[in-house]
C-alpha cells in the first residue's frame, strides 16, 4: 500500500468521492485559491473547479446554513472549518438545523452533510483555539461523530461520512496532518461505529481517541518494557459508539484506563466509565480511571500548555493504580 500524510489521505478521500457523485461538493474559507489552510484540498479546486470548491467568506454561520440548506435539497456538502472552535459560531445551524431536520421532518428531509477540520490543542494557539469540544456534539441526538487517529482510518471514515445520509461531524487534528501511514488505494471505506485495537494484550484496557491514540500507544510500549500488556482501544467513532469492542475488551482484562484531551466534567471519557461500570461492573478489578486534559482554558506558554495536556507519565501512572491499587500522589 502507498504511504500517504493524513492531510493526503483526507484529499483522496474526498477527491475520489466527488469523482464518483457529481452531487459532493466542499466549501470553507480557503479552501479553493489557498488550497485549505492545512493544505488539505490542494489541488481540488484545479479539478473541480469553483462551482464545487467553494472559498467562503468569514461566516460560519452563513456558509454552515447555506450546506444545511443544499443538504436538504439533494447535494452532499463537506464543509471545512478552519478550526472546529469556530464551529461555534455556527451551533445554531449544526444543532438547530442539521441534527434535527430529519426528526423534525418525519423522516421526510434527510441532512447528508459532513462537517470537518480540526480540533484540540496543537502547539501554543491558546485557549479559543485549542478545545476539545467533541463531547458537546457527542451529546446531540441526530449527529454522528468521527474522530480518525490514522491517514487509513482518515481515508476509510471519510469516505463512509459523506456517503452518510445523516450530518456527520468530523473532527480531526492540526498535528496529525502531517503523519503518514500506509493507506489502501481506491475503493476503501471504514463503517462509522466499529472500533478498532491499535494493541492486544491482556492486563488492561486504554480507550483513547485521536492524538490521544498514540499517547496511549506509547505508555503501552513503556509497560510492555515492565511485562504489563495494556490493550489500546481506539473508538474512532463516538457516536454511534462500539460498545462491544470496548466492553468485550474490558472483560478480557478485568480493568480499564479512559484517555482523552478534553475537559473532566461531563467529557467522553465520562460515558465510556458509566458504560464499563453498567455493562461490565462485575469484571472489573478496579475502579475506570480517567486521565483528561486540565480543567482550564488552554495556558499559552508552552509548558504549561504541555502541562494541561495528558503525556504518557500520566497513563502510564493511571495503569499502575489500577493494576497495584496505588493511591493517588
Amino acid at each position: 500500500m502507498p504511504t500517504l500524510a493524513y492531510r493526503e489521505a483526507l484529499n483522496q478521500a474526498m477527491s475520489e468521492e466527488m469523482r464518483s457523485d457529481e452531487r459532493v461538493f466542499l466549501l470553507g474559507e480557503e479552501v479553493g485559491a489557498y488550497n485549505g489552510a492545512y493544505k488539505v484540498s490542494k489541488g481540488m479546486l484545479e479539478e473541480f473547479g469553483p462551482k464545487r470548491v467553494l472559498d467562503t467568506p468569514i461566516s460560519e454561520l452563513g456558509f454552515t446554513g447555506l450546506a444545511v440548506g443544499a443538504a436538504m435539497a439533494g447535494l452532499r456538502p463537506i464543509v471545512e472549518m478552519m478550526t472546529f472552535n469556530f464551529s461555534l459560531v455556527a451551533l445554531d445551524q449544526i444543532i438547530n438545523g442539521a441534527a434535527k431536520m430529519l426528526y423534525m421532518s418525519g423522516g421526510q428531509c434527510p441532512v447528508p452533510i459532513v462537517i470537518r477540520g480540526p480540533g484540540g490543542a496543537a502547539h501554543q494557539l491558546s485557549a479559543q483555539h485549542s478545545q476539545s469540544l467533541e463531547s458537546w456534539y457527542a451529546n446531540v441526538p441526530g449527529l454522528k461523530v468521527v474522530m480518525p487517529a490514522t491517514p487509513a482510518d482518515a481515508k476509510g471514515l471519510l469516505k463512509s461520512a459523506i456517503r452518510d445520509n445523516n450530518p456527520v461531524i468530523f473532527i480531526e487534528s492540526e498535528v496529525l496532518y502531517g503523519m503518514k501511514g500506509e493507506v489502501p488505494e481506491g475503493e476503501y471505506t471504514i463503517p462509522i461505529g466499529v472500533a478498532d485495537v491499535k494493541r492486544t494484550g491482556k492486563d488492561v484496557t486504554i480507550i483513547a481517541h485521536l492524538k490521544m491514540v498514540y499517547v496511549a500507544l506509547e505508555a503501552a510500549a513503556e509497560l510492555a518494557k515492565e511485562g504489563i500488556e495494556a490493550e489500546v482501544i481506539d473508538p474512532r467513532t463516538l457516536r454511534p459508539l462500539d460498545e462491544r469492542t470496548l466492553l468485550d475488551s474490558v472483560r478480557k482484562t478485568n480493568r480499564a484506563v479512559v484517555v482523552e484531551e478534553g475537559w473532566p466534567f461531563a467529557g467522553v471519557g465520562a460515558q465510556f466509565a458509566d458504560l464499563i461500570q453498567r455493562e461490565a461492573f462485575d469484571f472489573l478489578d478496579a475502579p475506570v480511571l480517567r486521565v483528561t486534559g486540565a480543567d482550564v482554558p488552554m495556558p499559552y506558554a508552552k509548558p504549561l500548555e504541555h502541562a494541561a495536556i495528558p503525556d504518557k507519565a500520566r497513563v502510564i501512572e493511571a495503569v499502575h493504580r489500577v493494576l497495584y491499587r496505588r493511591q493517588a500522589t
